[in-house]
């Protein structure tokens, strides 16, 4: 991965935990996939490692490629795509799979950590519904907000401190969901829940990522100014995460 020069230690645990990811989801060596909010890649690279010569990762994005910090999507995609994996992957930014064609016949799609960078709840939950057209198994991962202990709150008060914003905003919480929310939505776009697995997180970086959004771009109100005494500089513990399959 390209941010592995300017910061290897995160792109190893990053990597770790989307390989745990894929773990829980099983995916099939010789697999289509399409990968909606690829972002920069990681979770692209951890696919097309897994399903090796003969599969495909299509991986789409509505950023442009300039998007993206200290390293843009685009230059990510550029290293990715230069590398051992490069010939197994397929990488469109400025693409949304409910207006461009992306082809058809995948064997899953999958969606990790991207559903609260939707505009909206009913623009995921119409992303989902195209998803059952494209494919026959759905693997999905996001956060779950309800903390399951204290040490939780700062990474849930910066999603709320974010979902504030409101607006055109480059911000990474936007729609933010529960996961019983989330469920539902599947469910009523056809979807059939298989499994749904709790993930652990605790050795992962976002949560200070997230603050420090939140505390730069959030407006004043209670979110942000409890955020501002309960959070720490760095080490903030993450919120959960859950997996899930469906077909």
């Amino acid at each position: 991965m390209a941010t592995w020069t300017v910061s290897p230690d995160i792109q190893v645990v990053q990597t770790r935990y989307r390989q745990e990811l894929a773990q829980i989801w099983q995916v099939p060596p010789g697999s289509r996939v399409l990968e909606v909010g690829c972002g920069q890649g990681d979770m692209t690279a951890v696919l097309a490692d897994l399903v090796g010569p003969n599969g495909t990762v299509v991986g789409t994005d509505v950023a442009p490629p300039e998007y993206g910090a200290p390293v843009t999507v685009g230059q990510s995609a550029r290293h990715l795509l230069d590398g051992p994996l490069g010939a197994r992957i397929d990488l469109r930014y400025g693409t949304d799979v409910l207006t461009d064609d992306v082809g058809t016949g995948y064997d899953l799609v999958v969606l990790a950590h991207c559903s609260w960078y939707f505009a909206s709840a009913d623009r995921l939950e119409r992303t989902l519904r195209r998803a059952r057209e494209l494919a026959g198994r759905l693997c999905f991962a996001e956060w779950d907000p309800q903390p399951a202990a204290v040490s939780q709150l700062p990474h849930l008060l910066a999603v709320l401190a974010q979902d504030r914003i409101g607006g055109d905003t480059d911000v990474n919480v936007r729609a933010p969901l529960t996961r019983a929310t989330l469920l539902d939505a599947v469910r009523r776009t056809g979807w059939e829940v298989e499994r749904v697995t709790d993930v652990d997180t605790r050795t992962l970086q976002d949560a200070d990522w997230e603050v420090a959004i939140a505390l730069r771009e959030a407006p004043d109100g209670l979110a942000r100014e409890l955020l501002r005494q309960t959070a720490a500089e760095r080490g903030n513990v993450p919120l959960p995460a859950y997996a899930l399959t469906a077909r």
